[in-house]
């Protein structure tokens, strides 16, 4: 067999494995529980920036932008502007690729793919880094709600002219807010890409670590996106992923497009 394809036979039973073991996931989910009152995701940077994210659902992320090779990727939700930089790093990394093997001479000021970031309010010193990094000229932002109808036209505006569109959720957690973002931008996701939904995992967790959020178990991300499959046949959740992640803070949050 060669042995390319058996190495990924391979890792596909260790994947099956994890998958079916239930005892490692309650576990996995207790870790989360426990170390989520250390705001554990915020102690990771990319490039520089603040990310607030796990540091398995970023090596995720890396995994499905090659796999699907997007060119737009649209993220509600900015804070401090670390998740933004990672994606179009990972963008930039694709367009080095592609120069390389066409001999091509790649000009990193005029990139071809873009990140757009929105979020309701982009603080001052946020989009001052953001715009001084090297990665800005593959970022735009919209500051205003996600949910907006001007901000949603401003978006449609913008994708159109991409071919290859992955999405990411990222901003208020609360079961309408997200349901309302998946209605509009899920649709914008190309066959075959991805919509992630993170913080999912706060169905999870107790009420406790919602704090004075106004989102918690039963009025979250995942109850959200939930809803969203029992009228959306042009999407399923793969399981595998965040099965393999086991620590993921976005459980049954890996939609992908199917139709």
């Amino acid at each position: 067999m060669d042995p390319h394809k058996a190495f990924r036979e391979e890792v596909e039973q260790n994947i099956d494995g994890l998958v079916g073991d239930d005892d490692l996931q309650a576990l996995s989910r207790t870790w989360v529980r426990e170390v989520s009152p250390h705001k554990y995701a915020y102690n990771f940077t990319w490039l520089g920036r603040p990310a607030i994210q796990f540091p398995n659902d970023a090596w995720a992320l890396q995994e499905l932008v090659w796999k699907t090779r997007p060119d737009l990727i649209i993220e509600t939700g900015i804070a401090h502007g670390g998740s933004l930089i990672c994606s179009a790093s990972l963008l930039a990394l694709l367009d080095m690729c592609d120069a390389s093997e066409r001999g091509e001479v790649l000009d990193p000021r005029k990139p071809k793919r873009k990140v757009l970031g929105i979020d309701i309010d982009i603080r001052a010193h946020n989009r001052e880094a953001i715009e001084a990094h090297p990665m800005s000229p593959r970022i735009e932002m919209i500051e205003g709600s996600s949910i907006a109808e001007d901000t949603i036209a401003k978006v449609k505006a913008l994708a159109s002219g991409y071919e290859r569109i992955l999405v990411c959720l990222d901003s208020n957690h609360t079961h309408d807010h997200v349901l309302a973002e998946l209605e509009a931008y899920a649709p914008m996701v190309t066959e075959g890409s991805y919509c992630i939904v993170y913080d999912t995992l706060i169905e999870d967790m107790p009420a406790r670590l919602s704090g004075d959020r106004p989102w918690g178990p039963g009025n979250s991300p995942k109850s959200a996106v939930h809803a969203f499959l029992e009228t959306n046949g042009d999407f399923e959740i793969d399981k595998r992923i965040d099965r393999k992640l086991q620590i993921t803070v976005a459980p049954d949050g890996f939609l992908k497009r199917v139709r």
